[in-house]
């Protein structure tokens, strides 16, 4: 059925204050409330080999669905399938609704969360907080992000912020500049303020794919500033720069299971007469990751193959570093950027800073940039570079910041000199680290600059490049009083959480903080949450027409009091991130989604960003939250078993039995029948004879005989009784049930075989007899059965006919064998 919208929270508390304010005076105790009946579960089956068919056939694999009808409360479900004898689990096929969990088992008791290779006898689907109707999902608000110290060792260098599809909020960062066997990765989660869960933290990185190790197992160096990229075709995965002892390459991580996804070498380490130390990167452009080697080659990588792009490594395009023999404790000090579709990088050989541009479609320098353009004096080192935008957020050029004397240096992408942006004067000695780029809350094209280094402990330069001028409202560089105790944050890099609209940020000193984009204060006083609502993905049935329209979205559990409504706001996106439409919050804390044609848009990214008043709802145990659903049917759980090729299995049943609020569930039975195939059918012969004795004791059961096709001349004379032997054999894999003889000649046979089952590789006899009249006479005999398990209504088969003859002497003379003994005589 389909569900209507389940009535919130503040009607509920309605309704008990109304009954609570007319209770009758005699009352002096509430009633128990009424028992919350169990929801439903109701099964069917599929066959997805042959559609529509039914009977299956031996070897089809079917689907199982379940559709989980919620009483209304929500909270924990638990549902289990018992895999019965006859069928097997397709691997992988289990699929549940967003926010369950799968699990499977090989002993009906003991259930993983890893699916086994083999021998799954069940699986199970449970959600913890299934929202009322089933239709609907919630994610947490992530608080303000207070200054939380990391199992960094003081080097955690970049936070990288994750939003997983379950509404997991982390922070990852990679030690930089560490040498492979130390451990290097490090998860916080930034609902809790605690480690992730899979730790102690930090873990090592290996090339070899699997779950994060241990201690100093590690097999992977880190670069001096190593820039990260998310696969968009694999969730969670995220690809870094790294090195190993005989290679440099991309390494990759599934944050997901928190584990290690494999190692790619682009180039070897060593050689001259600029060697292969280290490396800078990544950047991704069409699809391809790129980064640069020590001695000025750069190394591509095809992200959807995972393998290295033709022709690379790409010799010749950077200023390599001034070393002209191994030395791994060499590191890249530079970085990389991208503008107009090219790749540029800065670099410090000892000549000074350098900056370079690759062009992707030649694979070689880009046309101005034949040799690497001077970018600081002699001596001098940078870390970072920049691309540099107009007032309209055209790309121009690219900057590189260096320390000593602090100066920019800036380049248009065809190679001409560009007068940089105007910073306010930075003393000598601070370091610019690469910025973060975004469009903030104002719509205004924004980069964020790590700054630490001589007098300066830790802080942010916002530059607007709308109004090509520092951001209005935020000093420039903005420090971070307090954060910490003393502000010594020493910022490495900042990332942004585009749903809460908050900066993160994390530097040598391992403090990871929050900033406001547009004030710079710290903690961040936002709180947002992000959630995917793809409504087909609560159905695996194939079928069409089950969503009705979409609801809403709604905050729980916060005091609307303590939001400042007119500068919050909800975005409505595609996947894609397309903006479908940005939305006020109502006054109580909803945004009306029925608008959106769930036909058109069927996958949502729902935004909510909050500007807050206070903190008072976070703590203490309460949990703010986002809801947002859809109208439709139940939502589904699906399998999918291969029928056994087995001749003896006839058919395979299902039953789902659960648990939720309302207490035990269980579905209604689904038997599939299977249809014998060829394989898998009796095969029946019939032999019918006659005796060639006229004595009932040599012709009856057990009778000696003798027996034949045709009774010798004479026997039987002008009239006599004719005995029958009529011999059915099953040679087939297969019962045959519903044995009954054919014999329209002698009646008195079918009914001496009645109706009898023939097993498989068994015979039977069936002895009858007829008083002739009239000679020579033949009987034929064939009978009809059906196969053991064939479905209810198949009709019979019917064998192939024997014949047998009682003979008079004119018979025997006329037959063929008789004429040609009379010739020969």
């Amino acid at each position: 059925m389909r569900r209507p919208r389940i009535a919130t929270r503040p009607i509920l508390l309605l309704a008990t204050a109304l009954a609570l304010t007319f209770a009758p005076p005699a009352v002096t105790a509430a009633a128990d409330p009424l028992p919350l009946a169990p929801g439903t579960l109701v099964k069917s089956v599929q066959n997805v080999t042959d559609p529509g068919s039914n009977p299956a056939d031996h070897g089809d694999v079917v689907n199982w669905v379940m559709s989980y009808d919620d009483p209304g409360a929500g909270g924990s479900v638990t549902i289990t399938d018992p895999i019965s004898a006859g069928q097997a689990l397709v691997p992988g096929s289990l699929k549940v609704p967003p926010d369950w969990v799968k699990s499977w088992s090989t002993d009906g008791t003991t259930f993983s969360t890893t699916e086994p290779a083999s021998g799954t006898i069940a699986v199970r689907a449970t959600n913890p907080d299934l929202q009322p109707g089933g239709t609907s999902l919630t994610r947490l608000l992530l608080p303000p992000v207070q200054p939380t110290t990391t199992a960094t060792g003081g080097d955690g260098f970049t936070p990288l912020l994750y939003r997983s599809a379950n509404g997991a909020v982390e922070s990852w960062n990679i030690y930089h500049h560490l040498v492979p066997a130390n451990p290097k990765v490090v998860c916080i989660n930034l609902l809790t303020a605690q480690p992730c869960t899979g730790g102690p933290w930090p873990r090592p990185l290996n090339t070899t794919p699997g779950p994060l190790g241990s201690g100093s197992t590690g097999d992977l160096a880190s670069p001096m500033a190593g820039q990260f990229v998310f696969d968009p075709e694999r969730p969670g995965t995220v690809y870094y720069p790294a090195s190993t002892t005989t290679a440099l390459g991309v390494a990759c991580l599934d944050l997901d299971a928190r584990a290690n996804c494999g190692f790619v070498p682009l180039t070897p380490t060593g050689g001259s007469p600029s060697a292969s130390n280290s490396l800078a990167g990544l950047t991704e452009l069409n699809g391809k990751l790129y980064a640069v080697s020590t001695n000025g080659s750069v190394l591509c990588l095809t992200m959807a193959t995972q393998t290295p792009c033709a022709g690379q490594p790409y010799a010749g395009i950077a200023a390599p570093h001034s070393d002209t023999s191994v030395n791994p404790g060499l590191y890249f000090f530079g970085s990389t950027t991208l503008a107009d579709g090219k790749l540029f990088i800065s670099s410090s050989p000892s000549s000074g800073a350098k900056l370079a541009c690759f062009d992707p479609a030649t694979t070689t320098t880009c046309t101005g940039w034949a040799a690497p353009k001077a970018a600081g004096p002699a001596g001098v080192i940078t870390y970072g570079i920049f691309t540099a935008y107009t007032t309209t957020g055209d790309d121009e050029g690219v900057c590189v910041p260096t320390s000593s004397p602090y100066q920019l240096n800036c380049y248009t992408v065809a190679g001409a000199s560009l007068t940089p942006p105007a910073f306010p004067a930075m003393p000598n000695g601070v370091l610019t680290f690469n910025p973060k780029v975004i469009t903030g809350p104002d719509g205004h094209l924004r980069s964020y600059f790590p700054f630490w280094g001589g007098p300066i402990l830790g802080a942010t330069g916002c530059w607007d490049w709308n109004t090509g001028a520092a951001c209005a409202g935020m000093a420039f560089p903005k420090t971070h009083p307090g954060v910490g105790g003393s502000g010594a944050t020493r910022d490495y890099g900042y990332d942004y959480d585009q749903a809460g609209e908050c900066l993160l940020g994390l530097g040598d000193a391992g403090l990871l903080f929050s900033m406001d984009p547009i004030t710079g204060a710290s903690p961040c006083f936002r709180a947002g949450a992000s959630l995917n609502l793809t409504a087909p993905d609560f159905y695996c049935d194939g079928a069409s027409g089950h969503i009705t329209g979409y609801q809403d979205a709604r905050l729980v559990d916060i005091d609307i009091a303590n939001i400042d409504l007119a500068n919050s706001a909800a975005t409505i996106s595609k996947p894609d991130n397309t903006v479908i439409a940005t939305l006020p919050f109502a006054p109580d804390g909803s945004v009306d989604l029925s608008g959106i044609s769930p036909s058109t848009h069927p996958a949502l990214v729902i935004e909510a960003s909050l500007r807050l008043l206070n903190v008072d709802d976070f703590g203490g145990g309460n949990e703010p939250h986002l809801v947002a659903g859809f109208d439709g049917d139940p939502p589904q759980i699906c399998f999918q078993t291969k029928l056994s090729s087995d001749c003896g299995v006839y058919s395979v049943s299902n039953t789902a039995t659960g648990t939720d609020a309302g207490g035990a569930l269980t579905s209604n039975t689904v038997q599939q029948p299977i249809n014998p195939g060829a394989a898998c059918q009796p095969n029946i012969t019939v032999n019918k004879e006659i005796c060639k004795d006229t004595r009932a004791s040599r012709c009856g059961p057990g009778g000696v005989g003798p027996w034949g096709k045709s009774s010798p001349a004479g026997l039987l004379g002008v009239l006599g009784t004719a005995y029958w032997r009529i011999t059915v054999t099953n040679t087939g894999p297969v019962d045959a049930v519903g044995v009954t003889v054919n014999d329209s000649v002698a009646p008195g046979c079918v009914t001496a075989g009645g109706t009898f089952t023939l097993a498989a590789g068994a015979s039977k006899q069936i002895h009858c007899s007829t008083f002739l009249l009239l000679l020579p006479l033949t009987n034929t005999a064939s009978v009809n059965y059906s196969a053991a398990g064939a479905p209810q209504g198949t009709p019979p088969s019917t064998s192939g006919t024997s014949s047998a003859t009682a003979c008079s002497l004119l018979c025997i003379l006329g037959s063929p064998d008789r004429a040609a003994e009379l010739r020969e005589r």
